[in-house]
């Protein structure tokens, strides 16, 4: 099939409602037209159009490995000895090594996927249809491109296992398995197939936010450290949360849709329209869609909570300990230190005393910068 080399000029990006209207008309209508739809023409098409190697596959699975037994590496010899100098509280210790080493890899990836973005001759973000111009089954990937993929690849099938066996549990664990299963796929298969231009764009609007997310955990962990309270740490958490917030929306919610899901749905049968597995590809970016959305959903439980007690803690981290704290809450009022004015009354040498402790969780600590 010869490609097409697309308008001339940056065709603007659409609103909600464009991408919902021309999306479900362009989506009916090639259901319409699909006849001869089924599992034989899926088998056939699945030959015909998918190129991968098992050099490639075996490539990918060695670096896999590679990951994990870098990570674990660095976990004992770096992440677990700077935790114990810091002296961090023991739940906080136990997950520090996974957001460390998390906050180095997506600051990586996401770099290299703003370079190839906005500093070289791809204007895949800023012209998302041009993703599909010129495309042809069995497309050579360029390498820089191929690059990120084999990194990106190796480091989801590294955190499938990791997610079971390495890091903490959390109550969206099971999400973030499925999570990570959708989204090698989603490299798998794009690579296989030749969409690998839509792959580096929907790569760089999502490592922004887990950048912000293990920034702003680590911070967490260490306002608390050596039992004191570091009012730098607990300024950059807060700062990293509204980042993060505001972040979310535009490049997972705004962006996303906008951008990666119109030029999947409607630009891709204009440039193309026989391009292989349109409705498998779109389904996964749809189920992509729906766990941001669900996950945003957390995001405003986490704002709603930091209004109501002026604290920042990751509310899918912390279920057992606010579980620890409601049943000690029966035996002891929590103080908070917005109370440290009530006591003038009770005790003004008392109060004098503590001016430079905070008050965290009914626990007085050292106040430092």
């Amino acid at each position: 099939m010869s490609g097409n080399t697309g308008p001339a000029e940056v065709e603007p990006m659409p609103g909600y409602l464009d991408l919902i209207t021309r999306a479900s008309s362009v989506m009916l209508g090639a259901w319409r037209d699909c006849g001869r739809c089924g599992l034989e023409l899926s088998k056939r098409t699945l030959l015909d159009n998918a190129y991968i190697t098992w050099t490639e596959i075996a490539l990918f699975i060695f670096c896999a490995f590679l990951c994990t037994q870098v990570r674990r590496a660095l976990t004992e010899s770096l992440f677990q000895p700077l935790a114990q100098w810091c002296r961090l509280l023991p739940k906080d210790a136990a997950k520090m090594p996974e957001s460390a080493w998390k906050l180095g890899f997506y600051t990586m990836s996401w770099s290299y996927s703003t370079y190839l973005l906005f500093f070289s001759s791809y204007s895949f973000f800023h012209d998302p249809p041009s993703v599909f111009y010129n495309w042809k089954s069995g497309m050579s990937v360029p390498a820089d491109i191929a690059i990120a993929y084999l990194i990106q690849g190796s480091f989801y099938g590294h955190s499938i296992y990791a997610t079971i066996y390495m890091d903490a549990w959390r109550k969206d664990s099971a999400v973030m398995v499925v999570h990570h299963i959708i989204t090698l796929a989603l490299i798998s298969f794009s690579y296989a197939f030749r969409y690998h231009n839509v792959g580096i764009l929907v790569l760089f609007l999502h490592d922004i936010n887990d950048i912000q997310l293990e920034f702003t955990k680590l911070n967490i962990y260490l306002k608390n450290r050596g039992g004191g309270y570091h009012l730098l740490n607990d300024i950059l958490s807060n700062s990293g949360s509204v980042s993060f917030s505001i972040t979310w929306f535009w490049f997972r919610l705004y962006w996303f849709p906008l951008k990666v899901l119109y030029a999947t749905c409607v630009s891709s049968l204009q440039s193309g329209p026989n391009i292989p597995f349109y409705f498998f590809f779109n389904a996964l970016l749809l189920a992509l869609l729906l766990m941001n959305i669900y996950w945003f959903l957390f995001i405003v439980i986490f704002v709603v909570k930091v209004l109501k007690v002026k604290e920042v803690n990751d509310v899918r981290e912390y279920e057992d300990e606010e579980e620890s704290k409601a049943t000690k809450g029966r035996h002891m009022e929590p103080r908070s230190a917005n109370n440290d004015d009530d006591d003038d009354d009770d005790d003004a040498g008392h109060h004098n005393s503590t001016r430079r402790k905070h008050v965290q969780n009914g626990v007085t600590k050292e106040k430092h910068l």
